[in-house]
């Protein structure tokens, strides 16, 4: 099983970066899909969620209107498209195949907003 995020990186204050997380070793489809961060210092939060079918969407207050999420079943990946970034989005983002039974996190990707 894995799940590798990519599209994290540098970017001025006003500026907007894609994620994705690309899943292998199990079936995607059949997986709610979730996106967290975490913070120098801070706890590890909910930043956008996604049905399996890509039905439902959710997300923080923290992001709404500015943060997309969005999954294509047929290339098992979920994207987390970042709009009007702001310096408190800063922080390590993951991705999250959640069931009932089982979890698979990834990695990360470092997201920095800063001039």
């Amino acid at each position: 099983v894995q799940l590798v995020e990519s599209g994290g990186g540098l970017v001025q204050p006003g500026g907007s970066l894609r994620l994705s997380c690309a899943a292998s070793g199990f079936t995607f489809s059949r997986y709610d899909m979730r996106w967290y961060r975490q913070a120098p210092g801070k706890e590890r939060e909910l930043v956008a969620a996604i049905t399996s079918a890509g039905g439902s969407r959710n997300y923080a207050d923290s992001v709404k209107g500015r943060f997309t999420i969005s999954r294509a079943n047929a290339k098992n990946t979920v994207y987390l498209q970042m709009n009007s970034l702001k310096p408190e989005d800063t922080a390590v983002y993951y991705c999250k195949a959640h069931s009932a039974l089982v979890n698979y996190w990834g990695r990360g990707t470092q997201v920095t907003v800063s001039s």
